[in-house]
């Protein structure tokens, strides 16, 4: 099942794309995880997207280690249907996204080694929409 919010204020959203091509200021360093998969480009990712991505984790890794999701699609997407005539109000949600600046974090992996994470989030790269790059976490002192 994709992911979606449980309920919402507003059923229809307006698409609000102005502000997307922006470096994330949150969420953009690995706080759960050692390893993280990190977007280069600004888009919005599709639930289905985000449950690939998931899927191919879960099936190269076997369960081992800890996979962790740090974005979530919230934003409703409608969509016409085709050769519908102008008006009659607007659609109905097609689907749903998550909105994803440069930078952001998407996936993180806890407990395994780096070779294997990396291979994993390669697999994870592979199904989203946007370049990725595999990032491990700061030390900080």
């Amino acid at each position: 099942m994709a992911m979606m919010p449980k309920r919402v204020r507003h059923r229809k959203e307006f698409r609000r794309t102005s502000r997307v091509n922006r470096k994330a200021t949150k969420g953009n360093y690995v706080a759960y995880g050692d390893y993280g998969l990190q977007s280069l480009e600004s888009a919005w990712i599709t639930a289905r997207q985000l449950e690939a991505g998931r899927i191919a984790a879960q099936h190269f890794s076997k369960r081992q280690g800890k996979l962790f999701i740090r974005v979530f699609p919230d934003k409703p997407v409608s969509k016409k249907p085709l050769e519908t005539r102008m008006g009659k109000g607007k659609a109905d949600v097609d689907y749903w996204a998550a909105r994803v600046k440069e930078g952001t974090m998407l996936f993180e992996m806890a407990g395994v080694s780096e070779s294997f994470a990396r291979s994993t989030m390669v697999r994870i790269a592979m199904k989203m929409p946007v370049r990725c790059r595999f990032v491990k976490r700061r030390v900080t002192v």
